[in-house]
């Protein structure tokens, strides 16, 4: 028997059910991403913020810790390379090639030194090379992003053992070892060519050519915006309450068609008793019990009867102890003719 759920009229709520959980999960979702989306306003390209960098000491001071939320920020620092100073730091590039990151203290007027990360080179060529390239001399100023100090492998790649001139990362707690500067908590990356800048050209003396190191990404860290995920929340529990509904009516609906089938089978059962009963009330029963009484009343005229023969054989009537005419009587009310031959007898 196909089932009433399946019927046109249930289909449509079936459907609009299923539409309506799908429709409130996405939106959910939805304002779910964008409650993880940084506000529009804060979303800027790294390049254009060069542009508009400020200067490091406005931010932070030597031995300062640095926070998470400076991290990519556009700064610039003026001051004098230390060129005997510079270090490789292993790195690895965008593509993931290993390589080193070329350092230097940026000494500042109050001596105090930011290290600035001028540029990437190849494992190989960094290596081979008797020089690294020169820093450029004289007062500079150098624009770039504000980094946090590396965590270890924190770029996936360190090498086995650190020979001289390079470092593990680029971490103040290890460079204080290696510079006699008070130093900036993190590191600068270079983003472009420093302004000021004189003296040779990148590739002077035979010396390989650093390539420049990408912008870095917007920030990733989350921060969550509670208007938002306060919609989600709303729109998964809108969800969660029609699915609760639409199961609802579902299970009445099953629940209504079988007390109903329940209730159409006891209905048969009760009729069928009756119908028994009515058989026994015009069978045999009642017909037999109408039979033993005619058989009763029949019985008795016999009785009579014999009672007659028995004075036509010659009893008297004081054997029985009634009068010839309770004799006749009896014989006239039980039957008649046989009682009138056993007198004439």
């Amino acid at each position: 028997m196909r089932s009433p759920l399946l019927a046109p009229r249930w289909l449509g709520v079936h459907l609009l059910a299923v539409l309506v959980v799908c429709a409130c999960t996405g939106l959910g979702y939805w304002q779910y991403l964008r409650a993880q989306e940084p506000a529009r306003e804060v979303v800027t390209n790294p390049v254009e913020d060069l542009d508009r960098a400020g200067d490091i000491g406005a931010l932070l001071e030597p031995g300062e810790y640095l926070r998470q939320d400076l991290a990519n920020e556009a700064v610039t620092a003026t001051g004098t390379f230390d060129p005997d100073a510079q270090l490789l730091a292993p790195a690895l590039s965008p593509e993931g090639d290993e390589g080193y990151y070329v350092i230097a203290p940026l000494v500042t007027s109050d001596g105090a030194a930011v290290t600035v990360s001028r540029g990437w080179l190849p494992r190989s060529e960094a290596e081979a090379a008797d020089t690294l390239p020169e820093p450029p001399k004289g007062e500079v100023t150098v624009a770039g992003w504000l980094a946090m100090p590396q965590k270890e492998n924190s770029k996936g790649y360190s090498a086995v053992s650190m020979p001289s001139g390079q470092v593990e990362r680029i971490a103040s707690a290890l460079l204080v070892n290696e510079w006699p500067y008070p130093l900036y908590e993190g590191y600068v990356v270079q983003g472009r060519e420093p302004a000021g800048a004189a003296g040779d050209s990148p590739a002077a003396g035979g010396a390989p050519v650093l390539r420049e190191i990408p912008p870095p990404d917007p920030p990733t860290g989350v921060t969550w915006d509670l208007k938002n995920l306060s919609y989600a929340a709303q729109w998964w529990v809108f969800g969660v309450a029609a699915g609760v509904f639409w199961i609802s009516l579902v299970r009445r609906e099953a629940a209504e068609q079988r007390d109903g089938g329940d209730a159409g089978s006891g209905t048969g059962n009760g009729g069928g008793t009756p119908g028994a009963g009515g058989g026994s009330g015009d069978g045999a029963p009642e017909g037999d019990d109408g039979a033993g009484s005619g058989d009763r009343a029949d019985g008795a005229a016999p009785g009579v009867g014999d009672g007659g023969g028995a004075h036509g054989d010659g009893a008297t009537p004081e054997d029985d102890g009634a009068t010839p005419e309770d004799g006749a009587g009896a014989l006239d009310s039980g039957g008649g003719q046989p009682a009138v031959r056993a007198g004439a007898d």
